[in-house]
């Protein structure tokens, strides 16, 4: 493998793979609730990612209990994250966070959290009760998206560059694992304000990346501009080579989590070759074999490929 896996890091650091159940506790985000904006950013809908099961009756046990059912008594049965991944999960009084991270920690079987938010929603109260989470796997997903301040206002993110690197190493100084989200070719960026963005993270005390090629999905703010013509998502080629070229430029310690986006089904509608997300995990794969390539290696592994 020519980049570090989630499952490669967990075999090598844990022993076993992991699972990521995604929960849904009933957190908003300061661009939907008029904190910040109700428009959210250019590129997300108001259904945000997740499974919506919180909204059918299902409370957290509920949930937990219907999407580990089938791990339960396999061999080799893998570690069970509880992933709290839709909207910004920090967002809303500490009270609302501490209630449910105790609900959490009562899950049967759980090996671990995973909390995704955004870097404005994180201060110190609630950062010490993430880290007080009484399981060693305390993972946070955040979401920076580009380190290009121009762009962050563009796409209204509503924070800059430098509120992501204090949270990134706010919360590694606390013993969490930081896992950054970031996107290419989102409007009025080319590739090198991509490598920017994934040098700039490789400065940083984040452990883990999660690389997303921007989609136009329905309901969103860019769907109206891509309509108008406004915005053309990147060509297929053009993304697989520039991934591998991020790849390259990452730290070879880190973990890359994700190389490509995908939508929820019915969702998308440009660019049509981003449905094929096996597909381009593939031609990514083979682009890096192809050019000698690895993670790393425009970085701190230059001379051989690490051995993950």
């Amino acid at each position: 493998m020519r980049y570090q896996t989630l499952a490669a890091s967990c075999l090598r650091r844990l022993g076993r793979r992991a699972r990521k159940i995604p929960l849904d506790a009933g957190f908003s985000c300061p661009n939907r609730d008029k904190t910040l904006s109700r428009g959210g950013c250019v590129f997300c809908n108001q259904a945000g990612s997740g499974t919506g099961l919180l909204h059918k009756g299902f409370d957290l046990r509920a949930q937990w209990d219907r999407l580990t059912a089938p791990f339960s008594g396999r061999p080799e049965a893998p570690l069970l994250w509880a992933y709290l991944q839709s909207f910004s999960n920090t967002h809303g009084p500490a009270g609302k966070l501490a209630a449910a991270l105790s609900a959490m920690a009562a899950l049967p079987g759980i090996d671990g959290l995973c909390l995704g938010t955004r870097p404005d929603c994180l201060d110190p109260e609630k950062l010490d009760l993430i880290a007080a989470f009484p399981r060693p796997e305390r993972r946070l997903e955040i979401g920076l998206q580009s380190a290009r301040d121009a762009t962050l206002v563009r796409i209204g993110r509503g924070h800059d560059a430098a509120c992501f690197a204090s949270a990134a190493r706010d919360a590694a100084s606390r013993g969490l694992i930081v896992c950054a989200h970031v996107m290419a070719g989102l409007p009025g960026e080319g590739p090198d304000d991509f490598l920017a963005t994934i040098d700039f993270l490789s400065d940083l005390p984040v452990q883990a990346v999660k690389l997303h090629n921007t989609l136009v999905v329905r309901h969103s703010r860019l769907e109206a501009l891509w309509r108008a013509g406004g915005y053309r998502p990147m060509d297929r080629q053009d993304y697989v080579s520039l991934a591998a070229a991020a790849i390259a430029r990452l730290r070879a310690d880190m973990t890359v989590e994700r190389v490509n986006a995908d939508a929820a089904p019915g969702e998308l509608l440009a660019p049509a070759w981003a449905a094929d997300k096996s597909g381009v995990i593939r031609d990514i794969r083979k682009y890096l074999a192809d050019t000698a390539s690895w993670q790393g290696k425009r970085r701190d592994a230059p001379d051989a490929m690490p051995q993950w």
